[in-house]
């Protein structure tokens, strides 16, 4: 896995944990700081950061695009990919196929059968939409 597949992976880890503790995933990530067992990547702290910060906008695209899934409805999971998928697709300036590559990959290794497929299908919409997004 490249070192930036393992800071997105650690980026999820982080909401993920921060969601099921009910904490602020900046406390979470400050706390894998101060551990740094082990060390947390600079791009992780930059994709847990940025989710955090366009988090409102980023849950309303999801909410409008995702027909049929809420927000609630979806396991935690595939939530937490989608934001920081969505996040890295929008916000930073990396690959779009490999932004959805990536969250993808990750939505096969730790989610349901029907992840990928759900993942791959609203990041692919949001690269579609991406020219006219107000971001």
């Amino acid at each position: 896995m490249s070192a930036r597949g393992k800071a997105r992976r650690r980026a999820l880890d982080i909401l993920y944990e921060a969601e099921l503790r009910g904490e602020d995933p900046l406390t979470v990530l400050g706390e894998r700081y101060e551990r740094a067992q082990p060390p947390v990547n600079a791009y992780t702290a930059t994709l847990v950061e940025g989710a955090v910060r366009h988090l409102p906008r980023i849950d309303e695209l999801i909410s409008t695009y995702s027909h049929g899934w809420s927000l609630e409805r979806m396991p935690a999971v595939d939530r937490n990919i989608l934001r920081l998928g969505c996040y890295e697709l929008l916000w930073e300036d990396v690959p779009e196929g490999v932004v959805i590559s990536e969250w993808v990959h990750l939505a096969a290794e730790l989610s349901t059968d029907d992840s990928p497929q759900f993942v791959n299908g609203l990041l692919a919409r949001f690269q579609q939409l991406k020219p006219s997004l107000a971001l």
